[in-house]
């Protein structure tokens, strides 16, 4: 009782000081809003395509591991199902999934860490409880089925506790757990245009308000998840103060309790947080409709205001700004952007590599005789390889070497966490627009050549596409670099100049008629006259890393050749259904035994994009897709354990007829290989 008194006093001052400035950040949007709107603008075109739901319709993962259930402190098999929405759901068989039964347990990843180790997990709670350190070696309060843990980390609510029996499929469903952390700590819709840079612009002044500068960790996730992780970092540290010493027992027991009390606290927080975000921002949708209107027609006179306004801030701030520049930041720059540049170029590099990979197994496939319906499965599992995590691993492994080491203590960086998310996040928007971009280069060339010679023609789309990807990749990379630098450098220099420039901002308010006062903010023009001193020097750092083409960064002002100018026209076309298009005669409404989402005409297959199992035969603990076949009667399962060795005498029969026997004769021993081993231990 004591912990939850404490919570509600504490959010309800928190929600009170963030919901003003949330009110006065939400007028300035508005503002920046429709002023962009007016006035127009925008950065470099992309060249490859981009689809706007890639995920319809379809289910992300699903498997079998153990779970721990602190309950009676057993480990049960659970089937896990993610949804495109990247929520875990755990069930408590497949039969009580395929039934539409809730799930036993359903894991929202914002916030969290995937882990693989116990010692990595005892060092995270050493952090976070209130007094209590237990030894790297010592006894752990769970034990562990196998030796291959996977462990859901958060520093504030409840965590998670799986395992599996492989190294290799640790490895796999790790890649899993992390792409759901991802994708759910980037919670923040980027074309709300009012309501997301409000909420942003708001948490980030609250924190500075408390002295909280730099980057921040648990920047989560949607915005009342975001709130609650803003309550429990100032409310933790009192949890710790007056309940700490009242936990009593062992070492396992108190961190058990400690972990059980953050977490009551957390699901509470995080409920009220919830209710209040959604009235906040109603009440100021609420308002939208009359100042949008006021905006409109006083919008010259509002923007004359402010760059009255700002010409006196900047005079008094400009001089101050540009010695912290001259002597604090520009000696860093390049430091910082080269340690910024050498991993995330890398990874960009691995998808480029990757999507090349895929079209030569393709490619390979059509060359050796592979039918119709064969193409349509590997252009469907083709459309979903941006979001297949064991695919896209190294990609993201390769930006994980980011490194700030030596500059995150002068700039105040929490780590380099914030960055290489981002990073990742557009590595995978990349690797899905030149997919996209590919499909739909190949629908409207074999809509207008045949399909005659089908692997000559997704030679040149490939073709096509790689230098579109090249292009943008630069294009995206630069923004990337830009974004990071200001990312790094703002809150540092508004810490060292707030203390003597904050105290004369006042004496600019009365400057600012009355009318126009919701718009115009003092401190929102000085973090502009910030920004603008330091925007130069960032912008020629990263120019001059273009014009040296490094890391193949291409010049701002060139220009793509052979540029398509109605390519974005294909991008207006419905998706298409390969599997359908290359199918053959299967029947509507199956797809090897799965589920259809929706019906009718216009229903798209349920398809699963990623599975974890290992190479050849699936095991009873491990993943098994939807419909995939284990009996060794089914031909296409059998077809995917020996491909190849198919692949291997197939060229040379089709070169001999005579050779046919010897295509069948493997065949057939491959088959019964497989049926052994389908049929040993089981």
């Amino acid at each position: 009782m004591l912990g939850i008194s404490l919570s509600s006093a504490e959010q309800e001052d928190v929600m009170k000081e963030f919901s003003d400035v949330f009110e006065q950040q939400y007028s300035v949007a508005l503002f920046n809003s429709v002023r962009f709107e007016i006035e127009g603008g925008g950065g470099t075109q992309s060249q490859l395509l981009h689809r706007k739901d890639p995920l319809a319709g379809r289910s992300i993962f699903s498997g079998s591991l153990f779970q721990y259930l602190e309950e009676n402190r057993k480990w049960r098999s659970r089937f896990v199902s993610v949804p495109n929405s990247y929520t875990i759901s755990l069930y408590e068989s497949k039969t009580a999934h395929d039934r539409g039964l809730h799930p036993k347990v359903t894991i929202n990843c914002a916030g969290y860490k995937a882990l693989t180790s116990m010692e990595e997990y005892t060092e995270l709670i050493n952090t976070s409880l209130p007094g209590i350190k237990a030894k790297a070696s010592s006894t752990p309060f769970i034990k562990c089925a196998s030796q291959f843990p996977l462990i859901l980390w958060h520093p504030y609510a409840r965590h998670h506790y799986f395992c599996v029996m492989t190294e290799k499929e640790q490895n796999k469903w790790h890649a899993v757990l992390q792409d759901c952390v991802r994708h759910r700590n980037n919670g923040l819709p980027e074309d709300c245009t009012v309501q997301t840079p409000a909420f942003t612009d708001a948490v980030r002044l609250y924190r500075q308000t408390k002295g909280h500068y730099g980057t921040w960790d648990m920047m989560c996730g949607a915005p009342p998840q975001i709130l609650a992780n803003l309550v429990m970092e100032t409310l933790q540290p009192e949890l710790r103060s007056v309940i700490g010493p009242r936990l009593k027992g062992k070492l396992q027991q108190r961190q058990r309790d400690w972990m059980l009390i953050s977490d009551a606290v957390y699901r509470q927080v995080l409920s009220q947080t919830t209710g209040q975000y959604d009235a906040l921002v109603e009440g100021c949708e609420a308002q939208r409709a009359p100042l949008d209107a006021r905006l409109r027609t006083d919008m010259d006179q509002i923007i004359t205001s402010k760059e009255h306004v700002s010409s006196k801030i900047r005079a008094l701030v400009l001089p101050k700004a540009e010695q912290l520049l001259q002597t604090s930041v520009q000696p860093y720059i390049s430091s910082i952007l080269e340690a910024l540049m050498e991993p995330t170029s890398r990874g960009f590099s691995e998808v480029r590599d990757i999507f090349f990979k895929e079209m030569v197994d393709i490619s390979k496939n059509s060359l050796n005789g592979a039918g119709k319906d064969k193409l349509g499965d590997h252009m469907e599992r083709l459309s979903m390889l941006a979001f297949h995590p064991v695919k896209m691993q190294s990609c993201y492994e390769k930006v994980e070497q980011l490194n700030l080491e030596g500059l995150q203590q002068r700039f105040d960086v929490a780590s380099p966490s914030v960055f290489i998310s981002r990073a990742q996040i557009l590595m995978r928007e990349q690797m899905d627009n030149a997919v996209y971009t590919f499909m739909q280069l190949l629908q409207q060339s074999l809509e207008t050549q045949g399909e005659d010679d089908m692997c000559k023609t997704m030679q040149r789309c490939q073709d096509r596409v790689l230098k579109k990807y090249d292009y943008d990749s630069s294009t995206v990379r630069k923004k990337f670099f830009r974004e990071s630098l200001l990312q790094i450098i703002i809150p540092y220099m508004l810490q060292q100049l707030s203390p003597s420039c904050s105290p004369e901002l006042p004496r600019f308010e009365e400057l600012i008629f009355e009318d126009f006062s919701r718009f115009l903010l003092v401190e929102n023009m000085f973090e502009e006259v910030v920004l603008q001193s330091v925007s130069k020097d960032i912008m020629m750092a990263v120019k001059d890393a273009a014009l040296q083409r490094r890391h193949n960064l291409y010049r701002d002002s060139m220009i793509l050749t052979n540029s398509d100018p109605n390519l974005h026209l294909l991008g207006e076309n419905p998706q298409v259904d390969w599997a359908t298009r290359f199918g053959g005669d299967e029947p509507e409404g199956s797809v090897g035994g799965g589920r259809v989402e929706g019906g009718g005409s216009g229903s798209r297959r349920r398809q699963v994009v990623s599975m974890i199992q290992l190479d050849g035969v699936p095991l009873p603990f491990e993943s098994c897709p939807p419909g995939e076949p284990k009996s060794p009667d089914s031909v296409h399962g059998i077809r995917d354990l020996i491909n190849p060795v198919v692949e291997m005498v197939l060229p040379v029969s089709q070169e001999s007829p005579s050779d046919q026997g010897v295509l069948q004769a493997t065949f057939r021993w491959c088959k019964g290989i497989c049926m052994c081993i389908l049929t040993t231990n089981f």
